[in-house]
């Protein structure tokens, strides 16, 4: 098969509440301390101070959900601490003056609801999504709040799409599933990519992966994905999601990242939750995502230790960049972005999302993925103090075989 750029083959009950001292006042005339809940968007489009909001975060001491806590406060929200063991909680909470933490459980519905009081959104990191998305967006849904989570999971987040579209619709709640590296940041590359374009033969997703430490939550959720699917393998193709057995290997191309990745052998049919959101919103036939072989040697070996932090804000080493192309004819259109560790990063595109639907940013409602709720570009160019951006770029190619 001939690429474009490369040849190649191809937790109960009860709700506990626990507050620490109050946020200092600063007084008259004086800066207010960054990750203030009374601080002021900076760089804001309208000059509008923002009014002290609440965002619960189910799995707040999770590895995600730790980086997730601590954009809502560099942002000006403050974080409500949920999930099922209180210990971690009250841990998590001593790490944040100020935070309060709640427990509550998925096996609970009651539990859910009481967490719930007196926030303005939630956002769910606890996987697996296969458990958790379901129960904490029906409580989303009972009290009117706004719901987005990380899942990365493929059948997750169509269960998601499925079984809560109509329902989420009726009440105007926003649902936005895989707000996060996998599934949310390809989304809003691919539907930047398509600019003007109503329909495109293929939409292609190449994540290039330095290394892939998987967090405990990654794998949990690996091994509920692979027992739901019964050895079969998922793709998109033809306009739908297909299911398929197959003895051989995942076939393998070339692909040429951008420098300075360059030349990488990468696995075809590796295939992420890029094909349940694109798909959920365009008119792409076939979407196809990537993964460097390096990455997946790294996420199947039984022996990879988790991600350590290097750097004052707790990211890892690894790096990534996602090469996005979408062809329509003879006539292909590429988007890359660039950064630094994937559980990172999809802490700024869930807060920046929740900003967005607090602010009334959005272009419809109910479940929607990030390119359709969201003005993609600018979603994108939020993000700029964490990932780098290069513009779209148009050309002739050749089609995939």
């Amino acid at each position: 098969m001939q690429h474009p750029i490369g040849g190649g083959e191809r937790d109960s009950g009860h709700v506990r509440n626990c507050m620490g001292p109050g946020v200092p006042d600063t007084g008259p005339g004086r800066p207010l301390p960054r990750g203030s809940p009374h601080s002021i968007f900076r760089g804001a489009r309208r000059n509008w101070q923002m009014v002290v909001q609440t965002v619960a975060v189910f799995g707040a001491y999770g590895h995600t959900g730790r980086f997730v806590v601590t954009e809502l406060r560099d942002r000006g929200f403050v974080p409500l601490l949920l999930g099922r063991d209180a210990g971690r909680l009250q841990a998590l909470a001593a790490s944040h003056p100020g935070l309060e933490y709640r427990v509550a459980s998925v096996d609970d519905p009651a539990s859910l609801d009481q967490a719930l009081k007196g926030a303005a959104a939630v956002i769910n990191c606890a996987g697996p999504f296969a458990s958790t998305a379901a129960p904490v967006i029906e409580a989303a849904l009972r009290t009117g709040v706004p719901y987005v989570d990380v899942a990365a999971e493929i059948e997750a987040n169509l269960d998601t799409f499925t079984h809560f579209a109509d329902r989420a619709h009726t009440a105007g709640v926003a649902v936005v599933p895989a707000m996060a590296f996998f599934g949310g940041l390809g989304d809003l590359l691919v539907t930047t990519a398509m600019g003007e374009w109503t329909a495109a033969d293929e939409a292609h997703v190449a994540y290039g992966l330095s290394s892939w430490h998987p967090t405990a939550g990654t794998l949990a959720s690996g091994t509920v994905s692979r027992e739901r699917r019964d050895g079969q393998r998922v793709r998109y193709t033809g306009g739908r999601l297909e299911y398929y057995v197959s003895e051989c290997g995942l076939p393998t191309l070339e692909w040429d990242f951008p420098a300075p990745m360059g030349r990488r052998t990468v696995l075809g049919e590796f295939t992420m939750a890029d094909v349940v959101t694109v798909p959920s919103h365009l008119s792409i036939s076939e979407v196809r995502t990537y993964m460097t072989t390096e990455a997946a040697r790294d996420l199947a070996a039984p022996d990879t230790p988790a991600p350590t932090a290097v750097d004052e804000r707790g990211r890892s080493a690894q790096t990534f960049t996602v090469d996005v192309i979408v062809r329509s004819g003879d006539t292909q259109r590429r988007v890359v972005a660039s950064g630094q560790d994937i559980y990172a990063i999809s802490a700024p595109l869930a807060v920046e999302a929740v900003h967005r639907i607090l602010g009334s940013r959005t272009r419809t409602s109910g479940v929607a993925s990030a390119g359709e709720i969201f003005d993609a570009p600018d979603f994108l160019r939020a993000l700029s103090p964490h990932i780098s951006l290069e513009p779209r770029h148009e050309s002739r190619a050749p089609q995939f075989a």
